[in-house]
Formats: structure tokens, C-alpha cells, sequence
């Protein structure tokens, strides 16, 4: 059976036109692991592959999903298992490729009944904790999270913490959570696992040419057209990436140099946790600069090989 290729990397570190090579070259199939790619108003801000890109190979799990709706790692752990079980009967090969590194944690993991919580969300509550004390976060969590909170005392100080810090690190409530458990999709052992990381201020260097190039393409009608929309601010698709920002531009807040610097900024900050996220979360993951990926999947897929016991 074909390998499968996981490629993680931040965002803006080349993952796409690497997953898109290695889909001509071996005949497979790219499936989605990013979050906000899922999204079907977000193609141009979320730097979704093109239409063009989409013809020169299969492409899986993207924009498939309205902004309205608040999608979750439980329900992509679903149908990326399902996707990959029709790629295997295909005998197609899988290029999984994307930074949600709790969507690769669930294949080769499966998904536990609570997530890791990053370190900056757990440190930024338990400030405000001892800040603003208990009763601000169980406000804001009636807002986020209505359904938990209803569950909790006002006062209860570790679980109010607990649910907020849940739900600001997966978009999802901590009672979800608890009635989920879905096993792995993927042996990790059988797996090509690679994150791509550029140099530092090249990443920079590519963010900001990027989000320029974005802008160029329509970015702010994209973000007008969903603004009209009217949705709940705190929906996943909502908070994407200088979404916030050039929303606050069309509503006259700031402009739209601001709007684009602000945006920059937020992603750069971004890339740094998704890069301490994979260290910490998934260390067996291979780390590569882009001059040096396909190399290193070629030779991971070398190692596969050759631990095949011929019948």
C-alpha cells in the first residue's frame, strides 16, 4: 500500500507547493489539516489552493464547510479518516498537509477526551484569574461557552479555569470534549512525518509578501463579502487571520495599512507557537528547511521500504 505523507509546517513555510509536487510526482492525493481552509468564504485570506492548483491534483476537505458553522477537530478527525480509507482502497497515495497540529496529533494519536492546552492560552487565563478573578472568567465563558457554563458555580475557580482554557485553544466546549474519543487513523509508524520550517526571517519575509499578495487578489472583498454576513464574531471562521483586522478597516476603525500591518504582525506571533506547539506535542515529526524536504521524505519513504518484508 502507498505511504502516507504527513507535511506540517507554519504558516507561509512553502507546505502547499511541496504537497502539490509530490502529488504530481507519485500520482496522490492532497487532503486539507488546516482549520480555517475548511472554510468555503475564506479561499483567498486563508491562502487555499488555487483553482488551478486544484486541477493539477486532487485536493481533499477544503472549503467545504459554511463560515456559519463552528467546525471541529472531532468532526475533521471524521472525515479525514474517511477520506484516507477511500485513498487505501484507491491505492492512491495521501499527502496530508497543513499547521493544525491538533489535526495531526488525532490521526496518529486519535483524539482524547480533552486536548493538550497550549501554554500561552493556560498562562493568559490563569492571569486573568488571579487579575480579575473568577467571576470575569465565568462571564466570559457564558459568552463562548453557554452550555458549560450553565453546568458550573460562578465560583467554582478549576473548572470555569478548565472550560475556558478548552474552549480558547479548540473553539469547542469542554462537554463536547468529554463525549468524544475517537481512535487514530493512522499507525504512525507507517508514516512519512515532516515540518517544514524556513529560517526565521525568511518565514517573516514570506508572511509579509504573502498577505501582500492576498490583498492583491481580492482579500478585502473576501473579508466585505463575509463581514455582510452578519455571523457571530467568536465563530471560528470569524477569527482567520487578518479577518478581524480588515473588518475593523471596513468599519472605519483603522486603516487599511494598519489593518495589514496588524495582520502581519498576528501571524508572525502565530507561526512562533505553531512551531513550539509540533516540539513539544509531536517531537517524532522530522523537521526540514525547504531546500532539504524533499529529500528527507524521500529518504523516510526509503526507510518505509525497506522495512517491508517481501511475501
Amino acid at each position: 500500500m502507498p505511504s502516507t505523507i504527513l507535511i506540517a509546517g507554519p504558516t507561509a513555510s512553502g507546505k502547499s507547493a511541496l504537497a502539490l509536487a509530490l502529488a504530481e510526482q507519485r500520482g496522490g492525493t492532497i487532503v486539507n489539516a488546516d482549520s480555517m481552509q475548511v472554510y468555503r468564504d475564506l479561499r483567498i485570506i486563508t491562502a487555499r489552493p488555487t483553482l488551478d492548483e486544484e486541477r493539477r491534483a486532487p485536493h481533499r476537505l477544503y472549503g467545504h464547510v459554511d463560515a456559519a458553522e463552528n467546525y471541529s477537530v472531532g468532526r475533521w478527525c471524521t472525515e479525514a479518516a474517511a477520506t484516507l480509507a477511500a485513498l487505501r482502497q484507491e491505492s492512491r497515495p495521501a499527502i496530508v498537509v497543513g499547521g493544525t497540529g491538533l489535526y495531526f496529533s488525532t490521526l496518529t494519536r486519535g483524539l482524547a477526551a480533552v486536548p493538550p492546552i497550549p501554554p500561552e492560552i493556560r498562562d493568559e487565563v490563569r492571569a486573568r484569574l488571579a487579575g480579575e478573578g473568577v467571576a470575569a472568567l465565568h462571564a466570559e465563558l457564558k459568552i463562548r461557552d453557554p452550555a458549560a457554563a450553565a453546568r458550573l458555580k460562578p465560583g467554582d475557580r478549576a473548572r470555569v479555569t478548565r472550560a475556558l482554557e478548552v474552549v480558547l485553544a479548540t473553539g469547542r466546549s469542554l462537554l463536547d470534549w468529554h463525549e468524544e474519543n475517537k481512535p487514530a487513523s493512522l499507525d504512525p509508524a507507517g508514516t512519512v512525518k515532516l515540518f517544514l520550517m524556513p529560517d526565521r526571517e525568511e518565514l517573516f519575509r514570506r508572511i509579509d509578501a504573502r498577505f501582500d499578495a492576498m490583498m492583491a487578489a481580492g482579500a478585502l472583498d473576501e473579508v466585505r463579502a463575509l463581514a455582510a454576513r452578519k455571523l457571530n464574531p467568536n465563530l471560528p471562521a470569524m477569527k482567520a487571520h487578518g479577518v478581524p483586522w480588515l473588518i475593523g478597516h471596513l468599519a472605519g476603525e483603522i486603516t487599511l495599512a494598519e489593518a495589514a500591518e496588524r495582520a502581519k504582525l498576528e501571524t508572525r506571533q502565530y507561526t512562533k507557537r505553531q512551531a513550539t506547539w509540533f516540539r513539544n506535542q509531536l517531537p517524532e515529526f522530522e523537521w526540514a528547511a525547504p531546500a532539504d524536504a524533499q529529500a528527507a521524505i524521500e529518504r523516510q519513504l526509503h526507510e518505509l521500504a525497506s522495512r517491508v518484508t517481501p511475501l
